[in-house]
């Protein structure tokens, strides 16, 4: 049987479920390399950072109930790195291989050339084969490995950051 899921923008009633899994990827792996659990207010916050950019949150919709989240933000601050975003992609342990993550990146590089952007990077520990796959499969090229540059479950981690081009028009486009 195939599950079935909407992929939808993200609302104040799904943030339990983006922080169950976002904890759990805290927790457990090291997809993210925060150590320490959040909570909902922390998500609000982060939802409310990423609407006020004009970022998209989007969620995979399980018969109501959050399998996968995405996201992009700001890459980096200043001014010249504008037409530059980070992603993110994380699915519910529950979900994995079920094709989630795939629809979620789909819709964000859609989401990202609708808004103007040129590049999307993605940060992911070295070790993190099923996302670099992931990556791959959209085009993602790898373009630099930093060693050691992390450190969390008492080892250090590597950093692989892969790159995607976005095709634009002639002058600046428009986020």
């Amino acid at each position: 049987m195939q599950v079935r899921w909407i992929v939808r923008d993200a609302d104040d009633t799904d943030l339990p479920g983006i922080l169950e899994i976002h904890n759990e990827a805290i927790l457990n792996t090291t997809a993210t390399w925060d150590e320490e659990p959040v909570d909902v207010e922390s998500r609000r916050r982060w939802l409310e950072d990423r609407r006020a950019h004009g970022f998209p949150v989007l969620v995979a919709d399980h018969d109501g109930r959050v399998a996968g989240f995405a996201s992009y933000g700001v890459w980096r601050a200043k001014a010249g790195y504008r037409f530059t975003v980070e992603n993110s992609v994380y699915v519910h342990a529950d979900h994995h291989r079920k094709g989630i993550a795939k629809a979620l990146m789909a819709e964000l590089i859609e989401r990202a050339r609708g808004g103007g952007i040129h590049v999307m990077v993605a940060s992911i520990e070295s070790t993190n084969h099923i996302s670099i796959s992931l990556h791959e499969q959209f085009g993602f090229r790898t373009v630099a490995q930093m060693p050691e540059v992390g450190r969390k479950f008492g080892r250090w981690l590597d950093m692989t950051f892969m790159q995607l081009t976005l095709p634009v028009g002639d002058g600046d486009p428009i986020p």
